[in-house]
C-alpha cells in the first residue's frame, strides 16, 4: 500500500442493474477500509453514466470492447485490491495483469444450471447483493444494510412541467422493456393492464421498445405518455423516481427503482426471483411485490433469456394474473 492511501479497483462491466447492484459494496468499502480509499471503477464506456455520480467512486475506467484498451492505464494505478463483481474471462485478464490481490463472488452458475435443465433446486436462499459482499468479507467489511444507491445530477433531473398535463399530478411509471423477450409481458398483457388501471402511465425503455410503445399508447389514448427512447437512463431514472409507483420487468430499472426508493411491482416471465436478482428491500419487504406464475414445471427455462418462448406458449407471461398487478398499485387522485 502507498502509505495510507488504499486504491481498490472494482470490475462489472455490464450491465445497468448489475451496476447498480455493487453499489453497497462500493459504499462499504469506501466507508469501513482503513486509511485515505480511493475506490476505482471499470466498467463499459455505453454504461458510465450509471455510475458517473456516485460520490464514493474516485475514478472511472472504461472499455468498448476489449480490455487491452484498458490495460496500461490500469497498470500505472498501482492498485491494492481488486474486486472482481463480474467474474469472467475478461476480469480474470484484468487480474493477471495487475498482479495484485484480488477477491471474487460465487456466482452460483452450477446451480442456475442444475435448476433450469433438471428442476432440482440446489441454490443458496441469498440476494446477489449479499453474495458480492462475501467477496469483501475477508478485508473486514460487513454490509452496512443502508441498500442500494443511485446518483442523479440536477440537470439529469425531469421537471413535471415537461410532461402532459393528464401526468403532472403524478402517474405509475412502466418499464416495458428487458433485455430479452422472455422476461417481458406481451404487448396484449401491457395494453389490458393499462386500460383497467385508468390512471396516468409514463412508459419506460429505449428506442428499441418504441414501437411496441406506441401501440400501446394507440390502444390506450391519452393516459399513456411515451417516453420510451427519448430520455437518458439518467433522466428515466429520475421518472422514476418521481412515480407513485413502478412496474418492471426483471431489468435494470428495477434496481434504479428500488435504489430510489420507489414502490415496485416486480413481474417475472421465464426467469425466477430464487436466481437472487429480486429488489433489494431488505430493510423493507413491503415496498415490494413479485407477480410470477408458479403453476409451471418448465419455469424457470433459463437463467437469461431467450427471443421467443421454448416451448412455445409463452405461460409464464401469457398467464400472468393482471389484477394481481393492479392491486398492488395506489390510486392517483
Amino acid at each position: 500500500m502507498n502509505g495510507n492511501k488504499v486504491k481498490i479497483l472494482i470490475i462489472r462491466f455490464s450491465s445497468i442493474g448489475d451496476i447498480v447492484l455493487t453499489s453497497p459494496v462500493v459504499r462499504c468499502l469506501k466507508e469501513q477500509v482503513e486509511g485515505d480509499v480511493e475506490i476505482h471503477y471499470i466498467t463499459k464506456k455505453i454504461y458510465k453514466s450509471v455510475i458517473e455520480h456516485n460520490p464514493h467512486i474516485s475514478k472511472i475506467h472504461t472499455i468498448e470492447k476489449s480490455t487491452n484498451e484498458i490495460v496500461d492505464e490500469l497498470q500505472k494505478e498501482q492498485f491494492d485490491y481488486i474486486v472482481d463483481l463480474h467474474k469472467n474471462l475478461r476480469s480474470k485478464r484484468v487480474i493477471k495483469s495487475l498482479k495484485c490481490i484480488s477477491f471474487t463472488f460465487d456466482k452460483v452458475n452450477y446451480q442456475k444450471w442444475l435448476l433450469t435443465t433438471f428442476k432440482i433446486n440446489k441454490l443458496p436462499n441469498i440476494h446477489i447483493v449479499d453474495r458480492y459482499m462475501k467477496a469483501v468479507k475477508v478485508l473486514g467489511i460487513e454490509n452496512d444494510n443502508k441498500g442500494l444507491e443511485y446518483f442523479i445530477a440536477d440537470n439529469e433531473k425531469v421537471d413535471f412541467s415537461e410532461l402532459p398535463l393528464t401526468h403532472q399530478k403524478g402517474y405509475i411509471a412502466f418499464a416495458i422493456g428487458a433485455q430479452h423477450a422472455t422476461k417481458r409481458l406481451p404487448t396484449n398483457k401491457i395494453i389490458s393492464i393499462c386500460k383497467k388501471m385508468n390512471q396516468p402511465v409514463v412508459l419506460l425503455g429505449g428506442k428499441e421498445d418504441g414501437g411496441i410503445a406506441n401501440e400501446i399508447q394507440a390502444a390506450v389514448g391519452e393516459m399513456i405518455y411515451n417516453a420510451c427512447g427519448k430520455y437518458s437512463i439518467n433522466q428515466s431514472a429520475s421518472l422514476v423516481q418521481q412515480s407513485k409507483s413502478l412496474i418492471t420487468h426483471d431489468t435494470g430499472l428495477m434496481h434504479i427503482g428500488v435504489a430510489l426508493g420507489v414502490n415496485i411491482v416486480s413481474v417475472w416471465g421465464n426467469t425466477i426471483p430464487a436466481f437472487g436478482m429480486y429488489p433489494y428491500y431488505s430493510k423493507n419487504p413491503e415496498k415490494y411485490v413479485i407477480v410470477e406464475n408458479n403453476n409451471l414445471k418448465c419455469r424457470p427455462c433459463s437463467k437469461l433469456g431467450y427471443d421467443k418462448c421454448p416451448k412455445g406458449h409463452f405461460k409464464c407471461m401469457e398467464e400472468i394474473d393482471e389484477a394481481e398487478i393492479l392491486k398492488a398499485l395506489p390510486v392517483i387522485n
